[in-house]
């Protein structure tokens, strides 16, 4: 797990360090599954008592995690932050934190780096296998089927759909069970051959090392198997160097970059203790004691450096981060002498375990009710944070079914459903964030607006290219909603918006440094022949068509730079050249636009945010920004009113 903590606090030092947690899979796998084989083997298997030890050793310090991240997300997290982080603990009581987050990766989703239980999605998919791969290995034993062919055709099926899912769906490929399952398997076929096929590898081993003797060795040399143990860890390792080096998060991942960790870490365990680096590298003392309090380690290092992030608003400083890697390891080896090892090694099992049980139960319990009371939103800290809430735009807006399946992240909310719709607003949530302001303008006051939108969707119809359509939004929502803007009569005016950054992966947070340039000329050809597709539909009705340019992005959080303790640290301002420099494509498709689509309406964003050398996040009147990239209520009233000649019909 240490690399997983170097990667998580120094991802320069080590880009590749996230996938110690394939390393920990392939482990757990092995020593969960000798457990298992062994006692089916001799009769003596129990659920019982195998769910009683895992939960004497993950329920202890998981507990104590729990209870402290939610006693210090109190004083520092804001409404919205906390009902997530109840919702992640809940998620993570109940072992399903994958799939929360997975549901989570969508376009509202706040950043990876502000969610201090985020690391739990590796638990969830460990303790899913403890749950489903004891069944089915007693099940085949009762039923006298081969435990090996079993395990082996369940591992490939598992790495198919991983194959087969990294092409589609990344996300769901990563924190999905059965696109992991594989990984632990391998340890389990690892085990079963080391348990029951050990005498074989031993005779194979002795004669390969004879071989090798006899090449390298004038006289006649006694073969003990220790030449190949050493070059099979050496390789293991090699393997988890290069991995840890070549790997990046930018790579699909897992897909065919796991075999690497996968596969070194069965080598290095196939090696066995007699292996030079396994003997003087990985059992020297200091290894060992870190291999001791590494779980409670993991469940440590990743609140204490996200919580940093939220306070500061920005990536910690180097000695922020090494103090807080510190920490964790002191509160690890605690938790170790005072919580672990206590539980592990008491008596009374099976009330103890019942004691655990009820605990995780009730801190699961006081998540949900976190999360169903919306983070406490009368706790001190929300004082003024009401500003950042996405869904205080929505105020007096009313939720309304006019395209069939769009509610969704956002969905389609209106003014008031007894009324012709006059106005509509289609796009992500970079078109929700306009609501306040075209609600707030005075030509408009008596018009029946609707928006239209779904997290992550630019507004386009779906893309055809060589036969192939790109289709930028689930069940073409977003195009059902462009339909029904141009056939509804009552319709005069349609507003199309969306955060263009992300869709060109120039945002700060899809950098597209790590894009070759046919990927760059591919993204914005596809959104440029969509918007002109789009426009040109648009136009050839009665309508009028107004393109909401982006508002530039800002480099802090704002949140941080007004809350946390009362900290006030952050300039909002970013340099103007550097947003032209990052968004010059799209710069150039909005010349494009403005010269090919004369009676399209376009903002001018750029002077609204800018001067000559800063583009602004707030003003003397207050902050214009919730996040990097959205508007407050109050930034989407004076950004709209500026153009309220341009909405008026």
């Amino acid at each position: 797990m240490l690399s997983v903590i170097a990667f998580h606090a120094f991802p320069s030092w080590m880009s590749g360090g996230f996938i110690g947690v394939d390393i920990f899979f392939v482990i757990s796998g092995f020593l969960i599954s000798t457990i298992i084989f062994e006692n089916l083997n001799r009769g003596t298997f129990n659920f019982s008592e195998f769910y009683a030890r895992r939960i004497k050793r993950i329920f202890p310090a998981l507990i104590l995690v729990l209870i402290a991240t939610y006693g210090f997300g109190w004083f520092v997290l804001i409404a919205d932050e906390y009902k997530q982080l109840g919702k992640h603990i809940a998620a993570g009581a109940g072992f399903i934190s994958n799939f929360v987050l997975w549901s989570e990766s969508g376009y509202f989703d706040n950043t990876t780096e502000t969610k201090p239980l985020l690391h739990l999605w590796s638990l969830g998919i460990e303790e899913q296998f403890y749950i489903v791969w004891p069944f089915i290995l007693w099940f085949a034993w009762k039923r006298k089927f081969n435990l090996l062919t079993l395990t082996i055709v369940v591992a490939l099926v598992s790495f198919a759909l991983n194959l087969k899912g990294i092409k589609h769906d990344s996300v769901a490929t990563f924190y999905s069970p059965q696109t992991r399952f594989w990984e632990l398997l391998s340890g389990s076929t690892l085990a079963w051959f080391t348990l029951y096929k050990k005498s074989v590898y031993e005779t194979y081993k002795l004669r390969i090392d004879g071989w090798v003797t006899r090449i390298f060795y004038r006289s006649e040399v006694e073969a003990d198997g220790r030449i190949i143990s050493n070059f099979t860890s050496i390789v293991g390792c090699l393997l988890l160097v290069f991995g840890f080096w070549r790997i990046t998060k930018d790579l699909s991942f897992p897909g065919n970059w796991a075999v690497l960790p996968v596969l070194g870490a069965i080598l290095i365990i196939l090696a066995g203790p007699t292996a030079w680096v396994n003997r003087n590298i990985l059992s020297n003392k200091i290894a060992v004691w870190f291999g001791l309090i590494s779980f409670p380690l993991y469940l440590w290092h990743w609140p204490l450096l996200s919580f940093a992030r939220i306070v500061i608003g920005e990536t910690p400083s180097l000695n922020i981060r090494i103090s807080a890697v510190a920490i964790s390891v002191f509160l690890a080896w605690v938790t170790f002498k005072l919580v672990e090892r206590p539980i592990r090694l008491g008596r009374h099992t099976y009330n103890m375990v019942a004691v655990l049980v009820v605990l995780m139960a009730a801190v699961g319990t006081l998540g949900y009710y976190t999360f169903a009371s919306n983070g406490f939103p009368n706790r001190v800290i929300n004082k003024d944070s009401d500003v950042f809430n996405y869904s205080s735009h929505w105020t007096g807006w009313q939720t309304c079914q006019i395209v069939p399946n769009t509610s969704t992240d956002g969905g389609c909310q209106i003014i008031d459903n007894l009324r012709p719709i006059e106005l509509v607003v289609v796009g992500d949530s970079h078109a929700g964030h306009l609501v306040s302001g075209l609600r707030s303008l005075v030509s408009l006051k008596d018009s029946n607006i609707a928006v239209m939108l779904h997290a992550g969707c630019f507004p386009t119809f779906p893309v055809m290219i060589n036969g192939k359509e790109f289709l930028d939004c689930p069940n073409n929502l977003i195009g059902k909603a462009l339909d029904y803007a141009i056939e509804t009569d009552s319709v005069k005016t349609i507003v199309l918006s969306g955060y263009a950054a992300l869709k060109l992966q120039v945002s700060r947070f899809h950098e597209n440094q790590h894009l070759s340039a046919k990927q760059i000329d591919d993204n914005y050809e596809i959104l440029k022949i969509g918007l002109i597709n789009t426009l040109t539909r648009l136009t050839s009705s009665t309508k009028k068509v107004i393109f909401v340019v982006d508002n530039p992005e800002l480099l802090n959080d704002p949140k941080s730079c007004v809350l946390r303790l009362g900290l006030v640290r952050c300039d909002l301002r970013i340099s103007k050249q550097s947003y032209l420099d990052r968004n010059r494509l799209y710069i150039k498709l909005i010349e494009e636009l403005k010269t090919k689509f004369p009676s399209v309406q376009f903002t001018n964003s750029i002077d609204f945010f800018c001067n000559d050398d800063f583009c602004y996040g707030d003003d003397a009147s207050g902050l214009w920004y919730a996040t990097r990239d959205h508007l407050t209520p109050h930034g989407s009233r004076k950004f709209i009113q500026s153009f309220e000649e341009l909405f008026s019909f």
